[in-house]
């Protein structure tokens, strides 16, 4: 299946777009999942066909279903929100190959710690108002300073899994 996907302006639809994430802590026997609440962000699609954009999160809306465990993870030990209020991710480049599979190439900044990031997404559905990708994988959080990790209970890495709807932009 090729999709053509139209050129100009996507802006994220927030409300049907979802940023989870998943680690492994107590030495691997229980994995913590959460959601980002607020999400924003926007691309633009280039005559090439190929995509650039940012998404950004506001790391306050983390939430994990435990009010004192996202207390801490918005704490000086994992995100630090009051210095560092949002993650965001710049897409240097998207472009679809294969079939559904869009590479993607860009650079993740958290805590004020920019590192390259590249992943493959998968566009799963496309018209010319709106266009939908799923994407997971996987970040070294202690490469952003978070490695805050007592007594080894949190080793690994941590699973980003997305599903971003964007529509297309009404100049």
């Amino acid at each position: 299946m090729t999709v053509a996907v139209e050129t100009g302006l996507w802006q994220l639809d927030a409300h049907a777009s979802t940023v989870a994430l998943k680690h492994k802590t107590m030495w691997g026997l229980v994995t913590v999942k959460g959601t980002f609440a607020a999400v924003s962000g926007q691309g633009e699609v280039r005559p090439d066909g190929s995509a650039v954009g940012t998404l950004t999160l506001d790391v306050a809306s983390v939430d994990t279903g435990n009010a004192k465990r996202d207390t801490h993870l918005r704490g000086a030990d994992f995100f630090d929100v009051d210095h560092h209020p949002e993650i965001t991710f710049a897409a240097r480049s998207a472009e679809l190959r294969d079939g559904d599979a869009v590479h993607v190439v860009g650079q993740l900044t958290a805590r004020g710690i920019s590192r390259p990031l590249s992943f493959t997404a998968r566009l799963v559905g496309a018209d010319a108002d709106a266009l939908t990708l799923d994407a997971e994988f996987s970040v070294d959080r202690a490469q952003f300073g978070m490695d805050w990790n007592q007594l080894g209970m949190m080793r690994g890495l941590t699973t980003i899994t997305t599903t971003l709807r964007f529509t297309r932009s009404v100049s």
